[in-house]
Parts: structure tokens; sequence; C-alpha cells
């Protein structure tokens, strides 16, 4: 379901929809043909549905979502969730993506995005694996993937990872990852870990190097990022970051999958980090044409540009067809 913005009457529990995205619903029905086929009637209150005059625009005739709770390494459930076309959705064919965060207490950002119906209607699924090390599980969630606990998110997403593939939701050798920010540095890990679970990934300005970063700080680091990922001084927290950094533990005369890097000149990022994780990727592993390494560097912020944001997501997009769904 789209974004909405809502005002709620507290005196009388009225509510009206004052915006919510327009999706061309009436359109997209004539367009994909999907009028009547996987309808899924909510039994829910009217009031809840929709306002006399304002329609609440949900797509679950279209798309599904589906939650799972899977054991991970250490025999923590995992929370997972996954989306996909009704019409499309076949067991043991599907490609898919697989988003990670697992920092700084976050929730993973699991809202519709509309630049993804692209993947959707073309039969990939979306899963979302809430790791530890993010948000929604409470103070405890966050610290036992922090840190020196750190490892937990890269294990979590490894978990998450396999069991799209052993369920038959995702096809084997058709699953790629996708990570932003410290969500890059917990997919780069997962891939180091297991190159063969992966056909593709997406890094969006990925923190890559952390035991260098962290030692010699030349972008403004402040305290939660050392709480977040380790005190290199302290012996214990240093051998937990070396086990995680995506740079330092790039296996040789390995497959690896195909990966887009994207990054930016900015003072909030390390640009050299990404540039430097992608020469040593080519330097150590071994060459497939299928399989590229591709760096994309931009001038501009793209998070503070809507053009850029369009551009780059249709980059992504028909990077991921390519390289996983040609």
């Amino acid at each position: 379901m789209p974004d909405a913005m809502v005002e709620y009457d507290l005196s009388n529990g009225k509510w009206n929809i004052i915006q919510q995205q327009n999706l061309l619903y009436e359109r997209t029905r004539i367009l994909y043909g999907r009028a009547s086929s996987g309808r899924i009637n909510l039994e829910l209150p009217s009031s809840e549905v929709n306002s006399d005059n304002n329609p609440w625009n949900e797509l679950s005739e279209f798309y599904g979502c589906e939650q799972y709770d899977i054991p991970s390494h250490d025999g923590m459930m995992i929370p997972l969730t996954i989306v996909y076309s009704h019409t499309d959705r076949k067991e043991n064919s599907n490609p898919g993506l697989l988003h990670g965060h697992g920092a700084y207490g976050e929730l993973l950002d699991k809202r519709w995005r509309s630049e993804l119906k692209s993947l959707l209607d073309r039969g990939w699924v979306l899963a979302y694996a809430d790791v530890r090390g993010g948000g929604g599980g409470g103070k405890k969630w966050h610290h036992n993937g922090r840190s020196v606990k750190k490892y937990n998110s890269v294990e979590d997403y490894i978990a998450s990872a396999r069991f799209l593939i052993d369920k038959g939701i995702v096809k084997e050798g058709k699953l790629a990852g996708w990570g932003y920010s410290a969500g890059g540095l917990l997919v780069a890990s997962a891939i180091n870990q297991h190159p063969d679970l992966f056909r593709a990934a997406i890094l969006k300005v990925p923190f890559l190097d952390p035991t260098n970063t962290l030692l010699y700080p030349i972008l403004p680091l402040i305290p939660a990022d050392y709480e977040e990922f380790g005190y290199p001084w302290d012996i214990d927290d240093f051998n937990a970051i070396r086990r995680y950094s995506p740079y330092d533990n790039i296996p040789e005369d390995t497959l690896f999958p195909a990966v887009l890097v994207t990054s930016c000149f900015s003072t909030r990022f390390g640009v050299w980090e990404a540039a430097k994780w992608a020469a040593r990727v080519r330097e150590r592993t071994i060459y497939d044409p299928d399989r590229p390494i591709l760096l994309n560097l931009m001038t501009d912020i793209v998070e503070e540009n809507r053009y850029l944001q369009c551009k780059e997501s249709a980059l992504e997009a028909a990077f991921l067809i390519k390289a996983v769904d040609p």
C-alpha cells in the first residue's frame, strides 16, 4: 500500500485521506490484466479500509505480502518479509532481491516503492530481512548486532538468503542483495562468506573499509559510529572488525556475483571506500564478463536530487534484470 497522509478526528473516530500516491489504479488493472486474478478480500471494517469520499489506495489485488520467522546460526528467529506479484509467482523459478540494513537500531524501510513495481511485474520477489543490529526488537536486538556482535547481522542475512532459496521462494542462482550505507557493509560481508548464494548485488554509498576508516577517521565520525562498529584500539573490537570487514576478507580465486557499487563525492560518504573495494575485488576474484564489478561515482548527492534518484533507480533495475534475469 502506498504511503498516505490521513487526518484523524479523535473526538468521533472518523478519518479522511488528505494525500496518497496515485498509482493510476484503474489503468493498472487494464494494462496488466489483473482485475479478476488473485484478488485478496480483506475482512476489515469499512471505516478502516476507506472513507466516504476517499478510497484507500491498496494494491493487494495485484501483489501479496508474507512474513516468516526464520532461524539464524544461533537459533535466534529473524523476521523476513516478502512481496510478490500474485500472477507471476511460481515455485522455484522467481528471481529475488534481498534487502538488509541492521545498524544503529534503525528500522528497515519496507514502505511501498513505486520504482520496484517494474521488478514485481517481471516476477521478482522482494525480500526484507530484519537482521539484528537494526530496530524492531528493542535495545537488546540492536545490541546483539553491533560492535563485537556485529557478525550476528551478517549471519542473519545469510540465513535469510538460504531460506529464500531452500524454500523455493527464489530460484537458486537468481538471488540478488541490496544494501545502503551500513547495509552495504552487511551485504558485502555476506558475499565474502558465501559468494555462491548471490548472483548480483547493489551497494549504495557503502561502508566497506571499517578497519581503516575507524582507525584513521578522515570523515567526521561521531561516538555512535564507534559504539556501532567497535573501537579499533580495543583488541577484541579490532578482531571483530577485521572479521566482518568487507575490504579485509575478499576471497581469492573465487567467482564473485555481479556487483554495482554507487557512491558520490561528498564529505558524508567515503567515496574512496567504494573505489578501493571494487579494485581489490577485480584483482583477487575470477574475472567473468557476465559478472562485472561496476563502479558508479556521482559528483552530486543523489538523495538531494529527485531526478538523480529516478535515474539511479532505473540504472539499478536495468543492472539487476541484465545480471540476474536476462
